[in-house]
């Protein structure tokens, strides 16, 4: 039995729960490479998507960063637009639309919530569009001189692809997406002062 394809992926917000990283994974971490792990759920009907990048930025502007809507597009190649069609004035959440196409599926529309705890959490799920499961969390820990940042996303499209397929997709976008969202904090991390 085919896998459903986990698109849809980033930069909505998402992590929840993330264990500590295994020794091969801090190993990773320790080197600058992100860790991304994609599976298949038990029950087949969707995937499930963990990742963790440390980035030496704080976690305040690696939050900021995560909430932009506007830079969502830019920094995950699947993504073609994100849109906030609805607002909490104080800003403690927006549901955001976004589009995604990937060459050999067609367009993927996302309707989701996401919750903010600034500067360490963004919970998001699913509120309408085409996945049928979408709901996760970003998790950022301060670390060292700067940020952990931890993924987790459950994820399912409302077409069948060969498992295979997806994990191959989401094991090259995750990664691109996670050192994206190291770049743009980095740029926008205050400087250093020179002596």
């Amino acid at each position: 039995m085919s896998r459903r394809l986990l698109v849809g992926l980033l930069l909505a917000p998402a992590v929840a729960h993330a264990a500590e990283p295994s020794p091969h994974d801090q190993a990773a971490l320790d080197r600058g490479r992100p860790v991304v792990e994609v599976r298949a759920d038990p029950d087949g009907a969707s995937g499930l998507i963990r990742a963790a990048i440390d980035v030496a930025a704080p976690p305040e502007v690696v939050f900021q960063v995560i909430a932009d809507c506007e830079l969502a597009p830019k920094m995950v190649q699947s993504l073609k637009s994100c849109r906030i069609v609805e607002r909490d004035p104080a800003g403690h959440w927006d549901v955001r639309e976004e589009i995604s196409k990937m060459s050999f599926v067609p367009s993927v529309r996302n309707l989701f919530r996401s919750d903010y705890e600034p500067p360490g959490h963004v919970r998001f799920h699913r509120t309408g569009g085409d996945l049928k499961v979408f709901e996760g969390e970003w998790r950022i820990e301060p670390h060292g001189a700067g940020s952990r940042v931890f993924y987790e996303n459950r994820v399912s499209t409302p077409f069948r692809v060969p498992g295979y397929l997806a994990r191959i997709a989401l094991r090259l976008e995750v990664p691109q997406a996670l050192q994206a969202l190291r770049r743009e904090s980095l740029a926008r991390a205050p400087q250093p002062r020179s002596p």
